[in-house]
């Protein structure tokens, strides 16, 4: 499924060649479509001439269908594509300035190399003030950066503000872009050609007609078809996700989640699938328990999507039965570097036991969901085993007689040595790379 990894089958040069072509093939566009012409692109904000946003329009909402139906019947995971992070006001501001510096200047960026590379001086000075712009934006940055990063909303898209299907808000963005187009054209024809409002043609021909129909009714194919569910989506995952169940390679000893919890560079997120009961009498320190059904919000969804990359999320129940069911429905949403604990709870507790007088042991940590434990005490995450990696701390409790801290206050619980247990490493962590590109 897509999108591939070219970098890794193509290697550095071949890729870069590769990228190299398209941007090449893309600055040819924009200079035949006369994109390198500064009257032709001021011309929009005049209602002279409207090639701009009919082309952008154009190019936005053909890939929106398209990347809408690739993810609709499975050939494309939109959830490895990298979307920016949304920074609202500063990106609000930030528009505001280059539609201005836009409309002085007559280019954008990527037009300025365009009318650079066909050696046009109004190209050449308008990509030179470009440069020293980026020069002074990176020496200044620090003095407003409050506001730079402030309003940042994560990866936000037009789906998720609308809170609508993926093939309606399609639909919408298409017909608000043929709306554009028929309101661009009586502008020209208004501003540009000087028509009388009694001579302005106002039904588009034949050509446009058939354009905006197909988009339209593809467009409803998707709002019929939908998106596929997170099960459908990972059937159409590649043989390896599979294969990494299937040897065991998401299942994490209780042993690496530990030294991993050690590690100052990686930040540990554990969810507690359990019931409430089971969570309150033993769980892991710091971990959140949630509901499968919570997963499935989108709010949740979102929140696991914009970790930071250094983030590593593991799941956990009694057993793995529930563990990897969610396991399954969030890697098919693109929730990455996620895993599931091995044995689940009952092999924690094997690896790190509690006291003797808390609970005892009536089963086998076979991997299913059932209690390998019976507890007379709820302890929460007072026992020692609930924080392995931290040896001692005034916060343990044990029922089984008066803690040490309360006998002498201020003191600390007998320090708790665990052995050193040996396991296979299987995390490794990944991230989503930014490859960007376009006008701007």
């Amino acid at each position: 499924m897509a999108p591939y990894d070219l970098a890794a089958s193509l290697g550095p040069v071949a890729f870069a060649l590769v990228f190299g072509a398209i941007g090449f093939g893309f600055g040819a566009a924009l200079e035949m479509g006369g994109f390198g012409d500064t009257r032709k692109l001021a011309g929009q904000f005049y209602f002279q001439d409207m090639t701009v946003l009919k082309v952008m329009f154009t190019g936005i909402v053909v890939a929106a269908v398209l990347v809408a139906l690739a993810t609709s019947f499975g050939l494309l995971d939109m959830s490895r594509v990298f979307v920016n992070p949304t920074y609202l006001w500063p990106g609000i501001v930030g528009g505001l300035i280059m539609g201005v510096g836009f409309v002085i200047g007559g280019f954008c960026p990527g037009t300025s190399l365009v009318a650079a590379s066909t050696l046009k001086i109004d190209g050449m000075v308008f990509l030179l003030g470009a440069l020293l712009g980026v020069w002074l934006f990176g020496e200044t940055v620090g003095s407003f950066q409050a506001f730079w990063l402030s309003s940042y909303m994560g990866r936000f898209t037009l789906q998720e503000w609308l809170g609508l299907p993926l093939g309606v808000t399609v639909l919408l963005v298409v017909v608000m872009a043929l709306a554009l187009f028929w309101a661009g054209d009586l502008a020209v024809q208004a501003f540009g050609q000087k028509k009388p409002w009694a001579e302005v043609k106002r039904v588009p021909g034949r050509g446009a007609l058939a354009f905006a129909g197909t988009l339209v009714a593809v467009s409803l194919v998707l709002v019929a078809h939908g998106q596929p569910t997170p099960e459908a989506k990972f059937t159409f995952l590649g043989a390896e996700v599979r294969r990494s169940v299937e040897e065991r390679g998401i299942f994490v000893d209780p042993a690496e989640v530990v030294a991993l919890r050690k590690d100052i560079g990686v930040k540990v997120v554990i969810l507690d699938l359990r019931d409430e009961r089971d969570f309150n009498l033993f769980h892991i320190g710091g971990s959140r328990r949630v509901a499968l059904e919570e997963l499935e919000t989108p709010a949740r969804l979102k929140s696991l999507l914009d970790q930071p990359p250094s983030t590593v999320t593991f799941l956990v129940g009694n057993g793995e039965v529930s563990a990897l069911k969610a396991w399954k429905h969030l890697i098919a949403q693109g929730v990455p570097n996620l895993y599931v604990i091995d044995g689940g709870m009952n092999r924690w507790l094997e690896r790190y036991p509690v006291d003797a007088c808390v609970a005892e042991r009536v089963g086998a940590a076979d991997g299913r969901d059932g209690q390998a434990w019976r507890f007379l005490y709820a302890t929460g995450s007072t026992q020692p085993a609930a924080w392995p990696e931290i040896e001692t701390s005034r916060s343990f409790r044990s029922p089984c007689a008066v803690p040490e801290a309360d006998v002498h206050p201020g003191a600390h619980q007998a320090a708790r040595s665990w052995p050193a247990y040996a396991y296979t490493k299987r995390v490794k962590l990944k991230s989503k790379a930014a490859v960007k590109g376009g006008c701007g």
